[in-house]
């Protein structure tokens, strides 16, 4: 029995401190903001001498899109997106706390609260015109939890999305209890459920940081989204002319 024992906590020490290590480090691994000064083709985007994001307005647009982006670098880096949108559109992509010069900490709640923020903020800013969302991998979570504002956006579009956070996560680390552990998680298939807009989903057939099939997943219990594949990586999409951003 002894040496039983002994086995089994030359076994289970080592997988509970890469447990604890992985819960402990977990948002380092999930959030990966930059902070630099780069040169873009949008505007800040002030609120209150806040800058909040950056911006392409465009006078009298005939829609606004409020972009969550992804988890890497900070939301000067959108211009590509651009590309893939109506000149006759305005772009509004979220700076996240703790990203780029936004000060505060990056975790699911800042994200869910600065995009009700902001939405609400460009609702009110243009009481006329259509605000949709456009959601680019992890921003897929804060922009589907947008559909749950009193008054939803008129369009989400997802890009390489996921489901759920946990899903992925958990094909990441089969090892480890990810359910367990995951601090921030979202599920776009809940936030979608009663969403009675439309749905765009637009996933990569290469991608490896969020497999396709989690896209597939998604679209295929909201039976209002229209699915597309594309060619391509994670973050290759923004090179592909089958992606366009309209309402």
């Amino acid at each position: 029995m002894t040496q039983t024992l002994r086995l089994m906590a030359m076994v289970m020490i080592p997988y509970v401190a890469v447990a604890v290590v992985v819960f402990l480090c977990q948002r380092f691994l999930l959030f990966l903001p930059s902070h630099r000064d780069v040169p873009t083709l949008l505007q800040p985007w002030l609120v209150e001498n806040r800058t909040i994001g950056y911006c392409r307005e465009v006078p009298e647009a005939q829609t606004v899109w409020l972009m969550t982006h992804g988890n890497g670098g900070q939301a000067a880096d959108r211009d590509y997106v651009l590309d893939r949108m109506s000149d006759q559109d305005s772009l509004y992509v979220l700076e996240y706390p703790g990203y780029g010069a936004r000060e505060g900490k990056s975790c699911r709640d800042s994200f869910n609260q600065a995009a009700a923020e902001a939405y609400r903020i460009l609702k009110s800013q243009y009481p006329d015109t259509p605000v949709c969302v456009l959601g680019e991998s992890i921003g897929s979570g804060p922009a589907c939890e947008l559909a749950w504002e009193e008054t939803p956006p008129d369009k989400i579009v997802l890009v390489v999305p996921f489901d759920t956070l946990a899903s992925v996560a958990s094909k990441r680390f089969f090892f480890l209890p990810v359910r367990l552990l995951l601090l921030d998680d979202w599920n776009n298939v809940d936030a979608l459920n009663d969403y009675p807009g439309s749905v765009e989903i637009f996933a990569a057939t290469g991608d490896e940081i969020i497999p396709i099939e989690h896209a597939k997943a998604l679209a295929k219990q909201i039976p209002r989204a229209r699915f597309t594949a594309i060619s391509g990586g994670h973050n290759d999409w923004s090179f592909n002319d089958d992606v366009r951003i309209r309402r």
